[in-house]
């Protein structure tokens, strides 16, 4: 689709400004409401596991795998669907099966049903919706703004997801110290509920988007998008980046709760604010990607974003009781800020770079590997927890993503200072 398909009342708006844009304070909305849903179950979940099923470390390391584990399964033909549909009604429905699937764990605690097998069936649902949620809303977001426009539609969302990871914990931890665990799943239910409502109130209308069928047509639609990622060597590199960085962040991540509550006996209420203080360094993160990418240059900006959310890793092992939380608070927080640059830089670049006829199926190719890397990771990290110890396995992926920035240098990233605006052509 090109700019001129878009309507010109979307085009006005943003013209005016970003915050004047109806249609995406609606779209941003929806998406901070549902961010602080999603990262009260980040703790919720887990604590469900733990305190209330006695789950072990290598159960609670496989039920974050299964939240990523769709990526692999469903991820690529997601794409093509995405492709295919009209995304507004398809995140809708998402947010709606999410709702249904958090709503069903305090259900099951109510009639003394819930097991572990329960919140794997969970994870597993609301991890395939959040592969087409995510997909199409990386498509969805360029249909209201024009090209110029997404870096700061990018860097608010991402500014307000950022802010997500530090209050969604924050009240699951206090929500859990209170009232208990599984309570705190139905705020998360409410949250998608509410960010359905918001996205049925958006009136931009999409173009219409091209319907194929026929299973052959869904290959070659798939293999178009493989294909166009496979030989780009921009996102090629980008993808590898993600993928090797996934693998050390998901597999500390995956432990941290176990490692706090069992090795360290942190309350569950200072666990979500711990967690959530790891991750302030993404809202700062988050508001000044464009800023340094407009100072330095989008691929220098990449490479900075790497250096903050690797080194600093090694800090977040050093963890230990009163004081020594500091230390993950520390790194965690220069983590999630370089996270939070490379995330900007990165989505406002393939939205703008790839035609947009391929959006969501380039998007789900990249999340393939990129994602696809996290259930392994977690699995990984279980079995190296319930071999060795959580402490040691911790040590052993923050180590790993202390070295993920060297991928960037591999390809043309290191030679430039900004990103191309469009792929070369032959």
């Amino acid at each position: 689709m090109t700019t001129a398909a878009r309507s010109a009342p979307t085009r006005r708006r943003a013209a005016g400004g970003l915050l004047r844009h109806r249609d995406f304070r609606l779209l941003w909305a929806a998406q901070a409401v549902s961010s602080v849903g999603s990262n009260v179950t980040t703790v919720a979940l887990p604590l469900v596991a733990v305190a209330v099923l006695d789950a072990t470390t290598f159960e609670v390391a496989v039920l974050t795998a299964a939240a990523w584990l769709p990526w692999l399964l469903i991820g690529l033909p997601a794409g093509a669907w995405v492709d295919r549909l009209s995304r507004r009604p398809l995140m809708v429905a998402c947010d709606v099966c999410c709702a249904v699937a958090f709503l069903s764990v305090p259900v099951a605690a109510l009639v003394d049903r819930l097991t572990v097998s329960h919140l794997l069936v969970v994870a597993l649902g609301a991890g395939a919706a959040r592969v087409f949620f995510e997909t199409a809303d990386q498509v969805y977001l360029p249909v209201l703004l024009r090209p110029e426009h997404l870096p700061e539609g990018n860097a608010k969302l991402q500014a307000t997801q950022t802010v997500s990871y530090v209050v969604g914990p924050g009240l699951a931890g206090l929500i859990a110290q209170l009232i208990g665990a599984v309570t705190a799943l139905v705020l998360d239910a409410l949250t998608f509920l509410f960010s359905a409502v918001l996205l049925l109130r958006i009136r931009t209308r999409e173009p219409l988007v091209r319907r194929s069928t026929g299973a052959r047509s869904m290959r070659q639609d798939i293999t178009e998008g493989l294909r166009f990622v496979v030989r780009d060597p921009y996102l090629r590199v980008l993808t590898v980046f993600g993928a090797v960085s996934n693998i050390g962040l998901t597999g500390y991540q995956a432990l941290l709760v176990v490692f706090l509550v069992r090795d360290l006996r942190v309350e569950p209420g200072v666990v979500g604010v711990l967690v959530g203080v790891m991750s302030t360094g993404g809202i700062l993160g988050a508001l000044l990607a464009t800023r340094l990418s407009r100072r330095c240059g989008t691929a220098r900006a990449m490479v900075i974003g790497a250096a903050f959310a690797g080194p600093p890793a090694l800090l977040i092992p050093l963890a230990a009781p009163g004081i020594g939380l500091a230390w993950p608070a520390l790194g965690g927080l220069l983590v999630s800020l370089g996270v939070a640059v490379g995330n900007v830089v990165k989505g406002a670049f393939r939205q703008t770079y790839t035609p947009h006829h391929l959006l969501g199926r380039v998007t789900v190719s990249m999340q393939l590997l990129n994602y696809g890397t996290i259930p392994l990771a977690a699995v990984v990290a279980g079995a190296l927890g319930a071999r060795y110890g959580v402490g040691t396995a911790i040590v052993v992926m923050t180590t790993w993503q202390a070295f993920t920035p060297l991928t960037l240098l591999v390809g043309p990233i290191r030679r430039r200072r900004d990103l191309p605006a469009a792929p070369e052509t032959s």
